[in-house]
């Protein structure tokens, strides 16, 4: 560190040029980098609907529709003149409407009133629409703005186009939001009016330069862009704050600047390490999830971390030398109370919360697995918006997408009928219900074969009245493989936002045991370097996974869905953001132990260490609420809301569940590891006093 330091201090102007051109050269960067709407694009290339999809965007030009346009108050003739309106609007690849299933000369009352009543009712005809994947937010304005504002749209495409329309504006709403509140909480606990801008500044830096070298990815999901800049920034925060208050603490005891930098740095080298080397290596679970957002927000969260790390350790120690005399003169009294005597009441609160935790630790275990999962956005259709009121025309639309070999029309039809019959089938559109077996396809216009048939493979779109996701829709989705898979065995293919799902929740119910394994795995390995013990990093890990335990079972307990995504990903980030707190407190109290008695130890310990992690405890929770009240997204507001509540949990828990855990097996702690010190209490002798 002394070469670090030299070469800091002799170049403290450039480095800080430096950074300046790397984070504008950065921030031109991250506006080349994409951002993808779509969760379904990140199942693994193994799964059957991923399959799917490649087969026929390589050998059909037309896709999955994904959006279902209603217009009220038309006829049959006017309904007609509105589809080649949408046909007309650019990247709409496909309109599918009631005159592709039935002839429409012949009168409706004659026609089967199940399909013509799917496609037109009450005087309000139902377009299926097939939107271009990654066009979703201008093509879906464009179709309000070709056919008029009476129109309503649902589907994914609609959901997407309100993501690509809001994700940018709510992000950077959420960071302006936040940055004041946690300039607040710095300045009540800090005693110099520039430092907390200090701190942000460099962290700030950080966040930018992550975001640009976003680039060599290509592009990133929207859930990595909503959350991760808020939990890099909440995080690395800690680290500043480490190094700035060692380094007034040194400069208090008469230092010079330099000096007391320079020891500073040192000093807090290994703490700062060891703190980044957890949360860090606590990120890397999710780098071998299956399900691709997991390696997306991995690869961001980890890259992130490392950066923040280097921007402390090198742009902060130049910008505090360069400014260290501003600090001075804005020096003002700690606003915020000393926490000395809350050892003392929570020792005296230790045993029932105790015997609490572990009363609960069990329920919440098994409950927080048998929570009612979602595996899609989250978002529902209520009167209020557009796909309620569609719902409330013509029910619920879900379109799945069947692809089976090309050949036997005899087999295919066979396959339709029986589909047809099935609950929940709406209807089925094929070549051989549409047109009829008996016609020859080499008779008919190439466009109209080419909606049902490619070289090697017949489309057959089957329409349900289920939700995307759920045990109804799920359920639908198996039997319709199976059936197929009956007619066609292997080679059937599936796929829609349904089938999707479907297999997203086969994969992250794996993904799951796989990245609890390795987070706690790799953090246990840091543990044991740290502490070189092999019940300390248990006792740690403990207290933590009971804190997210409590923290997933709510959901259950309150009778609401969870994001499965949001159960695995934030699961991770609670335990690689919140160990630091445990660490901290486990390295205070072995520290403390050599002199004192353990209860003392303890009582001391908390009143030292409460304050450093309460703080930085709260900007984390502070965080995760910001992303609940600033995101209209579903899931990226239930993840700022397992974070933010997550958070809070975990500092109650490190408060007083770990410290009685620490007395409790204090005396096991000094037997398997004498290097530590304990004090021991003299023995008092007692003198036999004869009778």
């Amino acid at each position: 560190m002394d070469k670090v330091f030299n070469f800091i201090n002799a170049q403290r102007k450039r480095i800080v040029v430096f950074y300046v051109i790397l984070t504008i050269v950065c921030g031109i960067a991250y506006a080349g980098v994409g951002v993808n709407f779509n969760m379904t694009d990140y199942l693994p290339e193994k799964a059957n609907s991923t399959i799917a999809l490649d087969v026929m965007e390589a050998e059909m030009e037309t896709s999955i529709p994904n959006a279902n346009v209603m217009v009220p108050d038309v006829s049959l003739t006017e309904a007609q003149t509105y589809k080649e309106k949408l046909l007309e609007v650019e990247n709409v690849t496909e309109v599918m409407w009631l005159d592709d299933i039935v002839d429409l000369r012949v009168p409706l009352a004659m026609q089967d009133a199940d399909t013509v009543e799917a496609y037109y009712k009450d005087g309000a005809a139902l377009f299926s629409v097939t939107v271009k994947s990654g066009t979703e937010k201008d093509t879906v304005a464009a179709i309000r703005e070709a056919i008029g504002d009476t129109i309503k749209i649902s589907g994914t495409a609609a959901e997407q186009a309100l993501s690509q329309e809001l994700a940018i504006t709510e992000t950077i709403r959420a960071i302006l939001v936040l940055v004041p509140l946690i300039l607040i909480i710095l300045i009540i606990s800090t005693t110099s009016w520039v430092e907390p801008f200090l701190y942000l500044l460099t962290v700030g830096v950080a966040i930018i330069i992550n975001l640009g070298t976003n680039i060599f990815q290509g592009e990133i999901s929207f859930v990595t862009l909503a959350v991760a800049p808020i939990l890099q920034l909440a995080i690395s925060v800690d680290y500043a704050i480490f190094l700035s208050h060692r380094f007034n603490a040194i400069r208090e005891t008469g230092v010079d600047t330099v000096s007391a930098m320079r020891e500073a740095m040192q000093k807090s080298f290994p703490a700062i390490t060891a703190s980044a080397a957890a949360t860090l290596f606590g990120f890397v679970g999710l780098l071998f999830m299956e399900f691709k957002i997991g390696p997306d927000m991995g690869i961001s969260l980890v890259k992130g971390i490392l950066i923040s790390f280097i921007c402390v350790m090198t742009l902060m120690p130049a910008l505090t030398l360069i400014l260290h005399k501003a600090i001075d003169k804005t020096k003002h009294k700690r606003i915020l109370s000393s926490f000395k005597n809350i050892g003392t009441g929570a020792m005296k609160i230790r045993i029932p919360v105790f015997v609490l935790v572990l009363a609960i630790m069990v329920p919440c275990f098994l409950a927080q697995s048998n929570n009612n999962f979602t595996y899609g956005t989250g978002s529902v259709a209520t009167p209020e918006n557009d796909a309620g009121q569609i719902e409330a025309v013509f029910g619920k639309t879900n379109t799945l997408v069947l692809m089976v070999p090309r050949g036997d029309t005899a087999k295919e039809l066979l396959l339709c009928d029986e589909l047809e019959g099935q609950d929940h089938v709406k209807s089925v559109v094929s070549y051989v219900k549409s047109v009829g077996a008996v016609i020859p396809s080499g008779f008919l216009d190439e466009e109209v074969v080419s909606n049902f048939y490619s070289e090697n493979y017949a489309r057959i779109l089957v329409y349900t009245d289920t939700e995307y996701e759920g045990d109804v829709a799920f359920e639908v989705v198996g039997n319709i493989r199976g059936i197929a898979q009956s007619y066609y065995g292997d080679d059937t293919l599936m796929l829609g936002y349904s089938p999707n799902l479907y297999d997203m929740k086969e994969f992250i119910e794996v993904d799951d045991k796989v990245v609890e394994v390795v987070s706690v795995l790799t953090i246990l390995a840091v543990l044991l370097i740290t502490f070189r013990s092999w019940l300390l990093p248990i006792l740690i890990i403990l207290a933590i996974k009971s804190s997210i335990w409590i923290n997933m079972a709510i959901p259950y307990f309150q009778g609401s869905s969870l994001a499965y995504i949001g159960y695995v990903v934030m699961g991770t980030v609670q335990l690689a953001a919140t160990v630091d707190y445990a660490i901290l407190l486990t390295d205070y109290y072995l520290a403390n132990r050599k002199t004192l008695p353990k209860i003392e130890a303890m009582k001391k310990t908390l009143g030292e260490m409460v304050q450093a992690i309460l703080v930085s405890g709260l900007i984390l929770s502070v965080s995760g609420f910001c992303l609940v009240f600033m995101s209209s997204d579903v899931l990226v507001s239930q993840l700022g809301m397992l974070l933010g509540r997550g958070v809070l949990i975990s500092l109650a828990l490190v408060i007083v569940f770990l410290p009685m855990l620490l007395i409790v097996f204090d005396g096991l702690i000094r037997r398997t590891n004498k290097k530590y010190g304990f004090y021991t209490e003299p023995k008092v002798s007692r003198k036999v006093v004869p009778k």
